[in-house]
């Protein structure tokens, strides 16, 4: 056994930063998750709105990855990707998927799960023309997810749509946006010997159900 790995089980960390209670927090998860999330930007956390992005494949195997939020709101969570990557194809044939927020100099994490849609073009296009130009040229230059020769494919390929595209590279017709509407959300606060707090929201019959689980 390798020396990093006998020490795992020494590491330990007593949570005492904050408390979750019914009383203190929403009755909407939205409302809790925008108040927990403006709470992390505050604090200046590192890249406090990336989320981990869980999707199932048909063959039933799992994957996640790190992608960041770009808007919520009443109808749902927003991110944007390549729909022709790994997580766009899992996505087109199974769209359910999970999201988790880890703050963890906060000792909180934020867990959501439901259905997933893809934005509108329009909600496409006004957030695509929004990102710099060399995030733009890079939304053609990256066939994500598929083999390359090597880095300089990446480079030749920007240089090659750069060239092309100049200053106003339109959005890839493979590129938007995708929209996670919530089915059930739950937030967890680290405390003291391990009882943590952690409340679950699920939607029933068109209003959040607020329950307390056992950590």
């Amino acid at each position: 056994m390798n020396t990093t790995s006998s020490r795992l089980a020494e590491l330990r960390k007593s949570y005492e930063r904050a408390e979750l209670s019914e009383d203190a927090s929403n009755a909407d998860p939205l409302q809790q998750f925008d108040r927990w999330l403006t709470e992390a930007i505050s604090a200046e956390l590192p890249e406090p709105n990336a989320m981990t992005l869980a999707t199932v494949a048909s063959d039933l195997r799992p994957s996640t990855r790190v992608v960041l939020v770009k808007g919520y709101d009443e109808r749902g969570i927003v991110w944007y990707t390549n729909y022709d990557s790994r997580k766009g194809h899992e996505l087109a044939g199974n769209p359910f998927a999970a999201l988790q927020f880890h703050w963890v100099e906060l000792e909180r994490v934020v867990r959501i799960e439901g259905r997933v849609e893809k934005t509108s073009a329009q909600e496409s296009d006004a957030y695509f023309a929004s990102r710099p130009l060399d995030s733009r040229i890079g939304a053609w230059a990256s066939p994500q997810s598929e083999v390359i020769a090597g880095r300089a494919v990446l480079v030749a390929n920007a240089a090659r749509y750069g060239a092309q595209y100049l200053l106003n590279p339109p959005r890839p017709p493979h590129w938007g946006g995708y929209r996670l509407v919530p089915q059930q959300w739950q937030f967890w606060q680290g405390r003291k010997s391990r009882l943590h707090d952690r409340l679950r929201y699920t939607l029933t019959n068109g209003t959040w159900v607020r329950e307390r689980l056992a950590p």
